[in-house]
């Protein structure tokens, strides 16, 4: 049975970081594309990162946020520096069982909130 469970979302001033954890069963991350992904209110989701065929940031977390996998773990991580207020959503992790492009539709998991606030 495919599982995606986050951890890691709080509340976190300014400048602050968080890292982000999508412990995965069912199947094994180093196979398939895993992506993590955002959902502010009001918004549609927004890809965050991939690693697919390639490993991808949006623009707006280029140089702040870093994607990893845990073999060992089944994990993909998302280490997340100098957190704005901009980036405050639900954030969720994806896999995607065919092709090398994250999308959210294969199969997702619920989300961790990530607020960033003084």
């Amino acid at each position: 049975q495919v599982q995606l469970v986050e951890s890691g979302g709080g509340l976190v001033q300014p400048g602050g970081s968080l890292r982000l954890s999508c412990s995965a069963s069912g199947f094994t991350v180093d196979v398939y594309a895993m992506g993590w992904f955002r959902q502010a209110p009001g918004k549609d989701h927004e890809k965050v990162s991939c690693l697919g065929t390639k490993t991808w940031y949006a623009d707006s977390v280029k140089g702040r946020f870093t994607i990893s996998r845990d073999s060992a773990n089944n994990t993909v991580y998302l280490q997340m520096n100098n957190l704005k207020p901009e980036d405050t959503a639900l954030y969720f992790c994806a896999v995607t069982f065919l092709g090398g492009q994250c999308n959210p539709h294969d199969f997702r998991g619920q989300g961790t909130q990530v607020t960033v606030s003084s």
